[in-house]
């Protein structure tokens, strides 16, 4: 070995001239306390997907406790109640599920009884067979992995039969949660439901002796209406609905998170200003988290000591671009220039609420920039409609005056720079649209 070669006891130098064991770019990192510019003490806390512990769930008690009514007999192999839970997004539908059917879990086992929790995005699983092949390679997981269940090149009925299998041989029960039902695709019959007529009847037709709780998640308030009318029997009508977060609810849920923050960085009015931002826009907790969250990490990137009311303003843009960014990661191309068709018409005019015509004229123009063959006016109107359910934008028929009857007008509910920004596209940024 050569001197070249020989290693040294002291440590290697960077191209920064720093030691490995102090990296500039993460040196304010201290595990063990503030250091720096660090306010943040645990981000887990602010992470919107968290289930947090019991203490930390706030304004929802009657839904847990009318929650906790339909899976009450699961706990001693009694046959839990199908459910369907609609609400807005962040109203606590996913996070009062999870919670409640795993202390009926936690309940389940003190008697003895293993219940499988099961919990599937059908936002990212959207048809039956990806969604079936979700539930039984979950299940294979909590049962320890006894068999190899491939991602895909199985047909449904053979995923089907990996859950019975299963539920048979593992477990005394399982509660299924399908988040985001009304996101499943139709098979080539029409048909979307059908995961729902499998889980409901599959003690009937014998499939397995086990009983197995049902929870469908829609932030569509009218989406049970779509059902097959034999789903619909089989599932029973219990519904459960949660209203938005009121402003005080929202500042209550943010105290309890509070000691995500070192102490005495959050400037007192803070929390109550978010709170007061997020009631603003539709009660929405996620955002309100978020908001509370990227207030903290402006502060610590500006250097600043503490979190403050002036971060906030900032933060909440973010939050914005981070929701609107979830929103349009599943939209279409077609969906992303209607929305920037508006947002442009909000830009460029005085006025805020635009015809659909209008809207499509712009459209149209965006489709010729991004070279993307324009959609029919009937197909640009159901895309509005799909950014009014999902509250980025808002739409009501209004009238024109005497003969001219009524049209409906649409209004962007996000700032139109953010939009944008997210839809990441440059037209209309250095002059006038055409316009209509």
């Amino acid at each position: 070995m050569t001197d070249h070669d020989a290693p040294d006891d002291h440590s290697q130098q960077t191209l920064t001239g720093e030691s490995d064991d102090v990296d500039p770019l993460f040196a304010g990192v201290d595990e063990d306390g503030p250091f720096g510019s660090q306010l943040i003490k645990n981000q887990n806390l602010l992470e919107v997907g968290m289930v947090p512990d019991e203490d930390r769930i706030v304004g929802r008690d009657d839904e847990i406790e009318t929650f906790a009514g339909y899976l009450r007999p699961i706990v001693a192999n009694g046959a839990p109640t199908p459910v369907l839970v609609y609400g807005k997004t962040g109203t606590g539908k996913s996070l009062v599920s999870q919670h409640v059917s795993g202390r009926a879990r936690n309940a389940a086992e003190r008697r003895g009884r293993t219940i499988a929790v099961a919990y599937i995005d059908c936002s990212q699983h959207s048809t039956e067979a990806q969604a079936v092949c979700a539930l039984a390679r979950d299940l294979n997981s909590k049962a320890g992995s006894p068999e190899r269940i491939p991602l895909k090149g199985l047909g449904r009925s053979h995923y089907y039969t990996y859950v019975w299998e299963l539920l048979e041989t593992h477990f005394d029960g399982a509660i299924t949660i399908l988040d985001e039902i009304d996101r499943l695709q139709p098979d080539d019959e029409g048909n979307r439901d059908n995961i729902l007529m499998q889980l409901s009847r599959a003690r009937e037709s014998g499939k397995t002796t086990k009983p197995i709780g049902i929870v469908g998640i829609s932030n569509k308030i009218d989406w049970g209406e779509e059902l097959n009318q034999r789903v619909r029997s089989s599932l029973g009508n219990e519904e459960l609905i949660f209203p938005p977060y009121d402003a005080n609810q929202l500042r209550e849920i943010m105290y309890a998170r509070e000691d995500a923050f070192y102490d005495g960085v959050l400037e007192e009015s803070v929390i109550p200003r978010a709170a007061a931002l997020a009631a603003r826009e539709h009660g929405d907790a996620r955002k309100a988290i978020r908001i509370l969250k990227n207030a903290g990490l402006i502060a610590e990137n500006r250097g600043d000591e503490m979190v403050r009311e002036t971060h906030l303003d900032a933060a909440q843009k973010r939050a914005e671009a981070d929701r609107l960014t979830e929103l349009l990661s599943t939209q279409t191309a077609h969906a992303k220039n209607v929305l920037l068709a508006l947002a442009l018409l909000t830009e460029q005019n005085d006025e805020n609420e635009f015809r659909t015509t209008e809207v499509f004229s712009v459209y149209q123009e965006v489709c010729e920039h991004e070279g993307d063959d324009p959609l029919k006016l009937d197909r640009v109107r159901d895309l509005l409609d799909e950014q009014a359910f999902l509250d980025i934008t808002e739409a009501y028929l209004t009238g024109g005056g005497r003969g001219q009857g009524t049209f409906k007008v649409h209004r962007l509910l996000k700032d139109p720079e953010v939009v944008r920004n997210c839809v990441n596209s440059t037209y209309g940024q250095d002059g006038e649209i055409s316009g209509f």
